[in-house]
């Protein structure tokens, strides 16, 4: 019997490892989940850079996961992990509201994430998909859900349909461009997204999503948005979504690059805008993401970079040094790409 496996470990600033690591422990209600794909989320990137306090080396990381059950009930049934673990029985959590569980735990943080070709996961964080879904695209739920659940926060406080809302997305990272996707499906005429780098605004140009602009040299384009998506969360982003919002607009603050200033307080005061905070989904999120990535609402999502988890280290030296493309890298374990 197999003791140990092949993983991606996070072992120091800027330091990944493709490496043998021992099969995840299993918890009281846990099952082995054997991965089929797993993508890089800008979380990941933060602890690369040694940003994140809360994930330590050395660690695998990794929670956007898709794969097939191993053990338990579920046992051959493909499915989408939702990687945050709650306690299931807090108002938050019996209220709908799961993400904020005061005892929530996220693998790939504290706990051994998904940059490998096993994981561990409590059986009731199991998502069932389509039998016949692409992996791959199933391994975008999570982060297909963040962006549903800003814009259905923001849905709840809008004075007209959103359809009709002018929309500045800041960021063409995954989050950014699931963003403007998910709007164009919702029926939104008017997304425009800012982005500095020249490679990621060609791949959302490429979408026909939004108008992408890049806002260092074209600081002045317009800035009357009824709705602004901060998908970078840099005190600089703020400052721009604290500009470019109209009197009683709305700011969607989904980033977490940062925690520095930037917001300007007195107009959101004096213009009545709304500030809105978004931390992960809940369950009901996650299930919609699905969903909408099966039926194919967000495109064919030929802009996924698909490459070899062995390949891994190179994948984040790429992100970092800023020569990728495509909004999204996901790894698979080589036994999948050689498939």
């Amino acid at each position: 019997m197999k003791t140990s496996m092949n993983a991606l470990v996070y072992t120091g600033t800027q330091q990944m490892s493709y490496r043998r690591e021992p099969l995840p422990t299993l918890r009281e209600g846990d099952v082995m989940v054997e991965i089929a794909a797993t993508a890089i989320c800008g979380s990941d990137m933060h602890a690369y850079h040694g940003k994140d306090s809360r994930r330590i080396a050395p660690l695998i990381l990794g929670h956007e996961v898709s794969g097939t059950v191993l053990d338990g009930e579920f046992a051959g049934q493909q499915m989408v992990i939702n990687p945050l673990m709650t306690c299931g029985e807090c108002p938050y959590c019996l209220g709908g509201r799961s993400n904020l569980c005061s005892q929530r735990e996220l693998i790939g943080m504290y706990l051994a994430g998904a940059y490998a070709d096993k994981v561990a996961i409590a059986a009731r964080n199991l998502l069932p998909i389509p039998a016949d879904m692409n992996l791959v695209h199933a391994s975008l739920t999570e982060p297909t859900a963040t962006a549903l659940h800003a814009i259905a926060l923001v849905e709840r406080v809008l004075y007209r349909p959103l359809c009709e809302a002018r929309t500045l997305v800041i960021g063409g990272g995954a989050i950014g461009l699931l963003t403007a996707l998910i709007l164009k499906a919702k029926g939104c005429n008017s997304i425009d997204l800012a982005e500095t780098n020249p490679l990621r605004r060609q791949c959302v140009e490429q979408q026909h999503c939004a108008r992408c602009f890049d806002p260092i040299t074209d600081p002045a384009a317009d800035e009357d948005y009824d709705i602004v998506f901060d998908c970078v969360g840099a005190a600089s982003t703020r400052s721009a979504a604290s500009s470019a919002v109209r009197p009683g607009g709305i700011i969607s603050h989904i980033g977490l690059q940062d925690s520095d200033a930037g917001l300007d307080i007195r107009k959101l005061t004096l213009q009545e805008v709304t500030l809105l905070g978004n931390y992960c989904y809940s369950k009901a999120d996650m299930c919609a993401a699905i969903n909408m990535l099966y039926q194919r609402q967000l495109g064919d999502l030929s802009w996924v970079d698909v490459r070899p988890l062995s390949t891994g280290a190179q994948a984040f030296k790429d992100l970092h040094n800023g020569c990728v493309s495509s909004a999204k890298i996901v790894l698979q374990p080589d036994a999948w790409c050689c498939a």
